[in-house]
């Protein structure tokens, strides 16, 4: 029996001892790294880290966008796939656009038709800086909706010029919605070598897929064409077969049914934008005085625009105390 209890006792302490020396092992296995890492490694290690956690996140499965078209009339699109509800869009009432009547009415005839499921065109509105086209675009979008019940109203969705290769995302999102949309890309242009609007092309005409029947597409832009003249021209001196080189590019904006120029606009339609801003917010002051500031305003900013009406109706209103709701 003794001989017995002293190899279980051997036996014992041989395993405990291999057992603390493993454990040793392991800890300066552990240690060893550590030890050996240097400020460069660990920056390497923090910032491939950073970039597993924003890949993991943007990966992560987010709120439908689809389900909250019902929260608001206006939307901002970000390339990730997010939609950014606007509460309050910054626009002007429909009624206070001056001078551009003949492209108002065709604007809101389109518009109209589009919200009722009639055909409708894609829109361009091109022409001088400060003359209202994205102002129409907003004012319109707010008049259709003034009497309508809130799952028929009709939902603005603006893209950044940035953004435009994101578009065929964006329609895949709204092509299966209820509502019916105006995707509005503000001050739309292209520069040397800017092959996306190879995505616009696509959406506009041309895809396989095309444009969803609930979706309408409206851009402003100072170009007619879109592209700088300076820039068609490169195209034609510097390509095999000037033609073709040019045809891709001004061919976009062809693309859009409907076309609207909008001019600088005359002395008498300045000042009836003046006026009509004053007449609305409520600003008391004598014609004749009104109309010498204003052509003084207009002449020191070396041109007359509704832009230009507006500025100088808010240094006006400041100068008299006067608030601009809604400004």
């Amino acid at each position: 029996m003794p001989k017995k209890a002293k190899k279980t006792t051997s036996k014992t302490t041989s395993k405990t001892a291999a057992k603390a020396a493993a454990k040793r092992a392991a800890n300066a296995a552990t240690k060893r790294p550590a030890a050996a890492l240097d400020g460069a490694a660990a920056e390497r290690i923090a910032s491939a880290l950073e970039a597993i956690a924003s890949r993991l996140a943007a990966a992560s499965p987010a709120s439908d966008p689809a389900r909250s078209f019902g929260a608001a009339d206006a939307f901002v699109w970000h390339p990730d796939g997010r939609l950014a509800p606007v509460p309050r869009v910054s626009r002007v009432e429909i009624g206070l656009l001056k001078g551009v009547d003949r492209m108002r009415d065709i604007l809101m005839e389109n518009t109209e038709r589009f919200t009722n499921g009639l055909p409708a065109n894609n829109a361009l509105l091109w022409g001088a800086r400060g003359m209202g086209k994205s102002s129409l675009v907003k004012a319109v979008h707010a008049s259709i909706n003034v009497d309508r019940k809130p799952a028929d109203r009709l939902k603005l969705i603006e893209i950044h010029r940035e953004d435009i290769e994101s578009l065929p995302g964006l329609m895949e999102l709204l092509r299966g919605s209820s509502f019916r949309f105006i995707v509005f890309c503000d001050d739309l242009s292209f520069d040397g070598n800017d092959a996306s609007y190879k995505s616009l092309k696509a959406v506009l005409e041309g895809g396989i897929e095309g444009r969803p029947d609930n979706v309408i597409l409206y851009a402003t832009s100072n170009r007619r064409h879109l592209l700088a003249r300076e820039m068609i021209e490169n195209e034609r001196s510097t390509a095999i077969n000037p033609g073709e080189a040019v045809e891709e590019k001004v061919s976009l904006s062809d693309r859009f049914g409907l076309w609207l120029g909008f001019h600088r606009c005359s002395q008498d339609e300045y000042l009836a934008m003046v006026k009509g801003y004053c007449d609305h917010y409520g600003i008391k002051i004598a014609e004749d005085e009104l109309e010498r500031e204003a052509l003084e305003w207009s002449t020191t900013r070396g041109s007359r625009s509704g832009r230009v009406a507006w500025q100088y109706t808010q240094e006006l209103a400041g100068r008299l105390g006067v608030r601009l709701s809604g400004a």
